[in-house]
């Protein structure tokens, strides 16, 4: 359910956008540096983990956080739909709902891994495989409504709807089965509980960093950085289609609409064919395939589709189906590889830390820093040409 929920979120992203494009006015590189600060609790996923584990609230280290998290998204979206006017009240608040699903997301994801140890490949794929079907089920059940609300009752409105769904969250939290700790945050003893959680941080820090080190932990952990930071435009391409094709809310919800079936889609090919093939095998195959189907977003700028008669609303959507099969089919191996290389007692904590570095390669592409290291090839001076009398070009150094 709570992956469910994650999935059903969606239902705000094209709120947000237009948001953003729209009534505040922000241009394609103002909203990547939005939705980029947005991301940036994803990168900090082990410190939840440090939280949960050593702070337990009203004596429970897991339903108690589900409540919260749920708790605070709902404030989050509800501050969106009714007093949010400005960039940084936006950021703020998109910040502190994407707190709120990592948090919940930490929670569930140590769950996860704790049954997945000790597992085979196929067995930990299969239940990666329900967790991410849920979530992309979720994304099919909002998909749709986030472009027509858009359209039919503006953002303020889909940004309300928005609110109650992580109160979900917050209901499911009393399903889950756990034994009430001997310690919580109540009455005298919460000097106690700030004390045992730098301790035990600390030595929960000296344990992942040693974790990491570790040469069957660090490659992969690099490859996956590597992997996830090649550089996209989802913004830029989002102003694109907007302002120079034309495409409505309606239309870019259902667009949305088929990339949520084409997740589950690709979350059954994995599960049904992938699982258990070597993990190499799956990265070479869909990278190089998927480094190919990229550059397909060059055919819809210059308009070459049009030329084989083939209109740009088409052409979206059949390249959005494709890519988003192949791009869930190729991640479902990096998680059942994070959850394989957690060793036992750090399985949370280690998983939370090799999906931060995930995160945090995908907000770099997203930002397009990648090609930063090599400002260095560039030369300092910029030179001016200057026609000379008989009409040459001369050049001129600033």
């Amino acid at each position: 359910m709570v992956y469910f929920v994650q999935g059903v979120l969606g239902l705000s992203r094209l709120a947000v956008s237009f948001y953003l494009k729209d009534d505040l006015h922000l241009d394609p590189a103002e909203t990547a540096v939005v939705t980029g600060v947005s991301a940036l609790p994803w990168l900090i996923k082990p410190l939840y983990g440090f939280i949960s584990v050593s702070v337990p609230l009203f004596g429970y280290r897991r339903r108690s956080y589900l409540v919260l998290s749920g708790m605070l998204g709902a404030l989050s979206w509800s501050l969106m739909a009714s007093l949010v006017d400005d960039k940084y009240g936006a950021a703020f608040c998109i910040l502190l709902g994407s707190l709120s699903v990592a948090f919940s997301d930490v929670v569930v994801d140590s769950m996860v891994v704790e049954r997945a140890r000790g597992e085979s490949q196929s067995t930990s794929g299969s239940l990666q495989s329900l967790c991410w079907g849920s979530s992309a089920f979720g994304g099919i059940v909002s998909a749709y409504f986030s472009g027509s609300l858009v359209d039919a009752y503006g953002v303020r409105f889909v940004f309300g709807i928005t609110a109650l769904l992580p109160l979900i969250t917050s209901a499911v939290a009393v399903l889950v089965k756990e034994k009430p700790t001997s310690r919580s945050t109540g009455g005298h003893n919460l000097s106690l509980v700030g004390a045992g959680f730098f301790e035990s941080s600390k030595q929960n820090i000296i344990q992942l960093l040693g974790a990491i080190r570790q040469p069957n932990i660090f490659l992969p952990s690099l490859f996956i950085f590597l992997w996830q930071a090649t550089p996209h435009s989802e913004s830029a391409m989002f102003y694109f289609t907007t302002n120079k094709l034309g495409f409505t809310p309606e239309f870019l919800g259902r667009v949305k609409l088929v990339t949520s079936v084409a997740s589950l889609l690709g979350v059954g090919l994995y599960n049904g064919f992938l699982k258990n093939v070597p993990l190499r095998n799956i990265f070479l195959v869909t990278t190089i395939i998927g480094s190919a189907l990229g550059m397909t977003q060059v055919i819809l700028v210059t308009g070459l589709n049009r030329q084989f008669g083939i209109s740009d609303e088409w052409f979206a959507v059949g390249d959005s189906l494709i890519i988003t099969v192949l791009g869930q089919a190729s991640f479902m191996p990096v998680l059942v590889l994070a959850a394989r290389l957690c060793p036992a007692g750090m399985e949370a904590t280690l998983f939370a830390t090799l999906m931060s570095i995930s995160n945090g390669g995908s907000v770099i592409g997203g930002l397009s820093l990648l090609p930063l290291p090599l400002l260095g090839l560039l030369p300092k001076d910029i030179p001016d040409t200057k026609p000379d009398e008989n009409g040459d070009v001369e050049m001129k150094s600033n």
